[in-house]
């Protein structure tokens, strides 16, 4: 399996539109498909319906299997409350393997439970795919990202780079890449407006340079 696995510093930070803006990029290179393999509430809040009509997917650049859960809730106690229990390994058997490139969406942190004894970041070294963090540019995001990037390398996982969302901050950025030793890729506003052709632009002017030289 190749492909990238999205994480954030925390939930709300950016990671499904990050998500979109890599499948704009990946599909200029090869055969790629998003998943998002475990969703919690999924009645209000449909990641993977987002990302389709954000990137523009079509059906084969999706693929929307999984564990499906109603309650908005860390993904431990929402499985628990549908009496389903989510494992890695049942996980894992959802993947096909073909040679498609795969953009996959954690949900919440590295350190969001499963179950009552694995954690996303189980998840991550199993599927063992470089690692793109999403992240806030407001106040608190260096430690929160500090800490991120720390989990990870302490379990050998690759960090690709960094995705900070919201207001530019210059300060931030830097800390980000002195401390932690990554590549800040790019800093996404707060769109006004969001829609495919808009993240599309964006996303060709700040990461196709990134993107396309990893898939050289």
């Amino acid at each position: 399996m190749k492909g990238i696995f999205v994480t954030g510093t925390d939930t709300s930070v950016g990671k499904t539109v990050v998500s979109a803006s890599l499948m704009c990029v990946w599909r200029k290179v090869e055969k790629v498909c998003y998943w998002k393999p475990i969703q919690t509430g999924i009645e209000a809040d449909n990641d993977t319906l987002t990302v389709k009509n954000l990137a523009n997917c079509s059906d084969a650049e999706i693929f929307d299997t999984g564990f499906r859960l109603e309650k908005p809730l860390s993904p431990h106690l929402s499985a628990r409350l549908a009496n389903i229990e989510i494992t890695v390994k049942k996980v894992l058997q959802f993947i096909e393997t073909d040679e498609k490139f795969w953009i996959v969406e954690g949900a919440g942190g590295v350190f969001v439970p499963l179950n009552k004894s694995e954690l996303m970041i189980d998840l991550m070294k199993a599927l063992d795919l470089p690692v793109v963090i999403a992240a806030r540019s407001s106040l608190g995001t260096i430690n929160h990202t500090l800490l991120t990037i720390e989990a990870l390398r302490k379990n050998n996982l690759e960090i690709f780079g960094v995705i900070m969302n919201g207001e530019p901050n210059k300060e931030n950025r830097q800390a980000i890449e002195h401390f932690g030793k990554v590549k800040v890729l790019a800093e996404m506003p707060k769109f006004e407006k969001l829609e495919y052709e808009i993240l599309k632009s964006w996303t060709r002017k700040n990461l196709y340079a990134y993107f396309e030289k990893a898939a050289d």
